[in-house]
């Protein structure tokens, strides 16, 4: 499958600057957006990289997530964030294939249209997790051709029950594949977070709950990575429609608001004046 980029915004630059990111004294804590607005809003709130979701991404688009059927809508997305000069990761669920070479192919077109970064998760649609060897394979091939790419591997053991001993084994073999992070969602037992922080010798990335540990408890076990993961998206839809019903029903309703003129603002705006998360 051949991509077509309408212009290059991505490059080395971008790559080392999102990886010195995970190197600070707190963990750098990755919201996720689903379209421009979205991402513009929270670069307005001053995070200074951002990731996309392939849930929003994918819901947004009418499609399942985890199902490799928004790769058009995820590329498109990508073009307009690396337009606009944002600072930001892609999630492309398990690489929209089983083809490392197909993988390494959209990997290298998203870093040439502004992708700083992606995620690759092992986890599949039909609940299972792809073996090992293949998803160290799609990393080494990503990482070849795109080299200045933060690659983030994800598994999704603990989504899907395997735990501990195998989560240690694939991230293990992740890592030497030359994946630049490692990301177990699902995952909130101190110890274990300590552990795995540990024994990497690359950032882990933890799936932020409401109900989990805070940011601050997760930086003291380790942890130099926390995404959002769906959670905005899935809060925004709950909001419109808790709004909606509250109005049909006569309920009083008082939800934050931005204004009309705010909306345009941020599909007329870019950061490429700068990337301190001030526009």
């Amino acid at each position: 499958m051949t991509y077509e980029v309408d212009r290059p915004a991505g490059g080395t630059a971008a790559g080392t600057e999102f990886a010195r990111l995970h190197d600070r004294g707190a963990p750098l804590l990755l919201p996720n957006a689903w379209d421009h607005a979205s991402a513009a809003m929270l670069v307005a709130q001053g995070f200074r990289a951002i990731g996309t979701t392939s849930l929003g991404v994918a819901a947004a688009a009418g499609v399942p997530d985890g199902a490799a059927a928004a790769v058009v809508e995820t590329v498109a997305l990508t073009r307009r964030l690396g337009r606009d000069g944002f600072l930001f990761s892609v999630d492309v669920e398990g690489g929209f294939s089983d083809d490392p070479a197909e993988v390494a192919e959209l990997a290298a077109t998203l870093h040439a249209a502004g992708a700083a970064g992606i995620n690759l998760e092992d986890g599949r649609p039909d609940g299972t997790l792809a073996p090992v060897d293949l998803h160290a394979a799609k990393i080494a091939a990503v990482r070849a051709a795109a080299p200045a790419l933060f690659v983030n591997a994800r598994t999704d053991t603990y989504w899907l029950g395997c735990r501990v001993a195998e989560t240690g084994a694939r991230l293990a073999e992740y890592e030497r594949a030359g994946a630049n992070g490692v990301f177990v969602p699902g995952l909130s037992e101190p110890g274990t977070i300590a552990t795995l922080a540990g024994n990497a010798g690359v950032p882990l990335n933890i799936l932020y709950a409401p109900a989990g540990p805070t940011v601050a408890e997760l930086a003291g076990w380790g942890v130099r990575r926390v995404s959002l993961g769906s959670l905005l998206y899935r809060t925004a839809l709950a909001a419109a429609a808790t709004t909606a019903a509250a109005i049909r029903d006569g309920r009083p309703t008082d939800p934050p608001t931005l204004s009309y003129a705010g909306v345009q603002a941020l599909s007329a705006t870019s950061v490429r004046s700068g990337r301190d998360g001030r526009r």
